[in-house]
């Protein structure tokens, strides 16, 4: 092999020799001591033999070693002392668990800084939630969308699974919908689900504000103790402000006044932060604002500063970095900007354990960073918020913008011309607008009749119900594998899914069927762990080959 050599920089003035007997030269051996992340190595340059590694080093006789000269060169070194080599770089132990913030690992009891978070209509299933739970890593079940009875279900079968967690429920914010939330609530409450993720709100609502004021007590030495524990996801200055922010007054009031919460907790919910932790959301699947994480995480984290100088909590808030994360790199420039904690969203949705049919899984295992747009979200589609899903493979994305420039154009259902009405029951409904509207009702009146009440004297909303029909029913089809309706498949996912799939060829993980939630989690952290400990050893000036610089799965690494 030839050898390797080092850069013409100066070596660092480490204050280590090793045993000439203890280094080896071999790219194998190099590999295999740099992902031992549990022990340190030590870098040695020989004149003839190259760059050489070694996990055991000895100090230098102090009077021999000068500092301020960076250590002399190694034929000088050498030349004077045969059996053993100077240090020329030097990487400690840092492992997985040395990534992110400390204190999120003991708050929710988990290994690692790091959670799946939700996907919506039970696609962070309870497969996923209880999988990653019992390997020690935090996930939140995808409630969103749900049933009241659907959810519960789901409770039930996680605590039974997960009796000391970790888990978490999602809170999915429906504007157009409350009831569905306040349910949601009143099973978080009634069964004690202790972590709640909050997404897609636009501000505060009563129910979330209910259910952080619920949980709050004091001891015995009257420091206030958080039961309900809160993970906001936001992509907003001005909302992620509302969850950095004690709850507002007049809220907690009504709450009061409602016999919802005690007077002593309208107090406590005063002294504290609505979350306990803000997931930076940049671009992710489903609901998001495409925000770069790169910009939107350094703003939240100076927001945070700023809100915590302000409020003195005594236990400061915890900012994490969700969106685009798919690779080692990714996770890594992450808890580099200085994220406490990563999510990740769209590489779990192609595990086995995640609730979607195989051929959305399978789609989802081929998508590339490029096969993914904006279209209308279901449950704010008057309000023209879009989510991202995958446009390769299913015809969706055109589909439902196609509605909402029909919504935006005409004030209801008979405003439609004739022709564009027959275009729309032929081609993307496959029945008659009156058929539909029979099942919209149906559906509402199981989840919120009163949202029915107020489409029947207003033709356009009554045309929005009828439109999100499609946009419900099409996520729906994806999770159960409807056939027949592979090409109206909404399938949520963001350009990670396509770095992670190219990161992921050639490795058994290229196989859609061996993709583990918990093997992800974990090739991830420790892929960042390793790029880590290779970034620390190139700054000292050490020329690492290229095959080392690299991080790729395997099943041997986990």
């Amino acid at each position: 092999m030839e050898k390797t050599k080092l850069s013409e920089q100066p070596l660092s003035p480490w204050p280590w020799q090793i045993d000439v007997s203890h280094v080896s030269f071999d790219l194998a051996d190099m590999s295999q001591q740099l992902n031992d992340l549990s022990l340190g190595c030590y870098f040695v340059n020989h004149s003839n033999k190259g760059l050489g590694i070694s996990q055991q080093a000895s100090l230098i006789d102090p009077h021999r070693f000068d500092s301020s000269k960076h250590m002399s060169r190694t034929d000088d070194f050498v030349s004077t002392n045969k059996a053993h080599l100077p240090v020329s770089a030097f990487a400690p132990a840092l492992g997985t668990q040395s990534l992110g913030d400390r204190h999120f690992r003991r708050v929710h009891g988990v290994k690692y800084a790091y959670y799946a978070g939700s996907m919506a209509n039970g696609i962070s299933s309870e497969e996923l939630v209880i999988a990653l739970g019992k390997a020690g890593i935090l996930c939140s079940f995808g409630a969103g969308g749900l049933v009241k009875d659907r959810i519960e279900q789901a409770i039930i079968r996680i605590q039974a699974a997960l009796p000391n967690g970790p888990y978490a429920f999602n809170l999915l914010h429906s504007p157009s919908e409350p009831a569905m939330e306040q349910s949601s609530i009143g099973l978080f409450l009634k069964h004690k689900v202790r972590t709640v993720e909050a997404s897609a709100f636009l501000g505060l609502t009563p129910q979330i504000v209910h259910y952080r004021a619920a949980g709050l007590s004091c001891d015995l030495n009257g420091k206030i103790c958080i039961k309900n524990k809160v993970i906001a996801k936001v992509s907003r200055v001005e909302v992620a402000r509302h969850f950095m922010q004690p709850a507002p007054i007049k809220l907690l009031q009504g709450l009061v006044d409602e016999g919802l919460i005690t007077a002593e907790q309208m107090l406590l919910a005063q002294k504290v932060p609505m979350a306990d932790d803000i997931t930076a959301e940049a671009d992710s699947g489903g609901h998001t604002d495409n925000r770069p994480l790169v910009t939107l995480l350094p703003t939240l984290l100076a927001l945070r500063d700023s809100i915590q100088s302000q409020y003195q909590y005594s236990t400061p808030l915890r900012v994490g970095a969700g969106g685009g994360i798919g690779t080692p790199d990714a996770a890594l420039a992450a808890f580099n900007m200085g994220a406490a904690y990563i999510v990740t969203g769209s590489v779990n949705q192609a595990c086995v354990e995640a609730g979607a049919s195989e051929h959305t899984r399978q789609l989802l295992s081929t998508t590339e960073m490029a096969d993914v747009t904006m279209a209308p979200a279901a449950d704010m589609f008057e309000m023209g918020v879009k989510l991202q899903v995958v446009k390769r493979g299913t015809f969706f994305p055109m589909r439902a913008n196609k509605l909402y420039d029909i919504y935006s154009h005409y004030d209801g259902i008979e405003a439609i011309p004739i022709k564009e009405r027959e275009k729309l029951e032929s081609q993307i409904f496959r029945r008659s607008l009156e058929e539909v509207w029979e099942g919209t009702v149906s559906f509402f009146n199981e989840r919120d009749p009163k949202v029915l009440e107020r489409a029947m004297s207003h033709p356009k909303r009554k045309m929005a119900l009828i439109f999100r029909w499609y946009l419900g029913l099409s996520s729906r089809w994806s999770n159960v594998g409807e056939a027949g309706r592979e090409m109206d498949y909404q399938i949520w996912a963001g350009p990670a899914l396509g770095a992670f799939n190219q990161w992921a060829k050639g490795s058994y993980l290229d196989d859609y069927k061996a993709r583990h939630a918990v093997d992800i989690a974990k090739h991830l952290l420790y892929g960042a762990a390793y790029l880590n400990r290779v970034n620390h050893i190139i700054a000292q000036g050490i020329n690492l080959p290229v095959e080392l610089r690299r991080w790729s799965p395997s099943k041997s690494m986990i």
